[in-house]
């Protein structure tokens, strides 16, 4: 039997702030040397799934760079299976996606050649490993027209997601998409297993429906429960994570620093591949600290310097007494002598005059701070708790050395200027 791998990849990730500004979520680096989008493709090749569509739309740029022809997922294959990527497209008498159900059917006539099976359905933007060789078994023993993932998350976090009812046996009794008031905690992950003629007419179906908002959550997977079709439900165990918002986003590196990892980034048997960059070995110097933090290659951190419970990309620097506490820094940031930057998340290249203090750590719910592409924060700035500075920000665009927590501070530079 045949299987057919679809990665819904467009995601705008608005609640991602400065971070998806000029990239699509899928595309957001993550745990230091990784992009989200590693590790869906990472499953599908631990898996034994060589054949991978990826639905792209919102900023697919740098998600295409990232992937180019698949090679670091041995996906670069030309006679069978491999990757291809569907980039947007406006076809005659139709529009341009207007929900994950539209994306697909838009593209069915590619997804179905070559006749296959199944078609697995996967969002872009989650942090977890799935052998999903055991979601086919699971699929085909209980002779299913749709299986989709499940598992339990906190009951406080239960209206974040679409929430399954299930019956015996597994059955999927109800669904409904993130409610107010959730009648349990089991939430759906986005991971769907489709018969192929099924997808192709439920899509169709949903396709003719003025009222319809042509979404799997909201419209597919309910009405195809209402209809009896045999919906069941794969029960998950291992970590999980949607890392949509920004303290989802910052809590899942937290778990990678713990002390007992959640989320096990070493294991050998099930590595999660990516494109690397070529860089020199991490550097830290005399009387420098670094605790339950990953750093990665290019990395420098001066003399004096102190980083706990941090993840650092490649080639950020870290100046001489500078402080970084629970905070994400990607690629090639730069951080000035005497700086310190705390519960904060700093995009590429961005960089951080001497003695800036960013961030902070306060008490209740964390607060994160953000700073955007390409920024340049000069010296000396205060920047508060939960504070966002966005991308390409120049010390002109500071009306003074403070920002107040809550405050959005955006160039004032024309587009064109940037």
């Amino acid at each position: 039997m045949k299987t057919r791998v679809i990665i819904l990849a467009g995601g705008e990730g608005t609640r991602l702030g400065v971070l998806t500004a000029k990239r699509t979520k899928p595309a957001v680096p993550f745990a230091g040397k990784y992009r989200i989008i590693d590790f869906a493709l990472s499953n599908c090749v631990n898996s034994g799934i060589s054949d991978v569509m990826l639905v792209a739309q919102y900023r697919p740029h740098s998600l295409i760079e990232h992937i180019g022809s698949g090679g670091p997922w041995d996906l670069n294959r030309e006679i069978t299976g491999g990757i291809s990527i569907l980039t947007p497209y406006r076809a005659r008498n139709s529009s341009w996606f207007v929900g994950t159900a539209d994306a697909i059917q838009q593209n069915f006539t590619f997804i179905k050649h070559g006749d296959p099976d199944f078609i697995l359905i996967l969002s872009g933007d989650h942090i977890y490993s799935m052998d999903y060789r055991e979601m086919i078994q699971f699929h085909q023993e209980h002779q299913a027209d749709l299986t989709l993932a499940t598992i339990s998350v906190p009951v406080e976090e239960a209206s974040r997601f679409g929430i399954v009812g299930i019956g015996p046996n597994q059955r999927v009794t109800s669904f409904v998409e993130k409610p107010v008031d959730p009648p349990s905690n089991m939430a759906n992950m986005g991971v769907y297993l489709f018969n192929r003629d099924l997808l192709d007419k439920a899509l169709w179906d949903d396709h003719l429906k003025q009222d319809s908002s042509h979404d799997f959550g909201k419209d597919i997977l309910p009405d195809l429960i209402r209809k009896g079709l045999r919906v069941f439900a794969f029960p998950f165990t291992g970590y999980w994570v949607d890392v949509g918002t920004v303290a989802s986003y910052w809590k899942a590196h937290m778990d990678l620093v713990s002390l007992s990892p959640a989320f096990d980034l070493y294991n050998p048997h099930w590595i999660i591949h990516t494109r690397s960059e070529e860089r020199p070995p991490m550097r830290i110097l005399k009387d420098a600290v670094v605790e339950d933090s990953l750093v990665s290659n290019g990395c420098i951190i001066e003399s004096g310097a102190r980083v706990v419970r941090s993840i650092l990309s490649a080639g950020v620097r870290v100046g001489a007494n500078a402080v970084v506490e629970e905070s994400i820094l990607l690629t090639d940031a730069q951080i000035a002598p005497g700086s310190t930057i705390q519960r904060c998340v700093i995009d590429k290249r961005v960089k951080i005059g001497g003695n800036t203090v960013i961030g902070g750590i306060t008490e209740g719910e964390p607060m994160i701070a953000m700073v955007g592409k390409n920024a340049v924060i000069p010296a000396g700035m205060t920047i508060g708790p939960g504070a966002m500075v966005g991308p390409d920000v120049i010390p002109e665009d500071f009306s003074g050395p403070v920002v107040e927590s809550g405050v959005y501070v955006q160039t004032r530079r024309l587009p064109n200027e940037v």
